[in-house]
């Protein structure tokens, strides 16, 4: 009786068709999974890539400007005919000009020190 028991946990060997299928689907297996991990391996390349070329986040600070030693920096900041300074507040090298125009209404504008310019004007107005 112990030898049918043997039989049993034996593998039978398997149909030369299902066995041809079988080598198939491993091997499909085998490619795909080879195509998937240099897929992968591409995109955490492109990636390592891109972070090392990319440009500083870091917006310049103001001390980046250079002045000349012992004297201070100089410029015209032109605004609209009648307008008139409300407030005004300085980020890094910008500045940030609440004025009144001339015709009543408000306006914000940015002025880049190191570029020397004014980099944005908005209106303010009630909806």
């Amino acid at each position: 009786m112990a030898r049918p028991l043997a039989d049993e946990d034996e593998e039978k060997p398997l149909d030369p068709e299902v066995e041809k299928v079988r080598k198939k689907l491993v091997r499909f297996v085998a490619i795909n999974l080879g195509l998937l991990f240099l897929a992968l391996m591409v995109v955490i390349a492109a990636l390592v890539y891109k972070a090392r070329n990319a440009p500083p986040t870091s917006p310049p600070l103001g001390a980046d400007i250079q002045a000349p030693s012992g004297e201070p920096m100089t410029g015209d900041i032109v605004l609209p005919v009648g307008a008139k300074v409300v407030s005004q507040s300085l980020s890094g090298n910008r500045v940030s000009i609440d004025a009144e125009l001339a015709d009543g209404s408000r306006a914000i504008f940015v002025y880049d020190i190191a570029e020397r310019r004014i980099v944005g004007r908005f209106s303010i107005r009630n909806k």
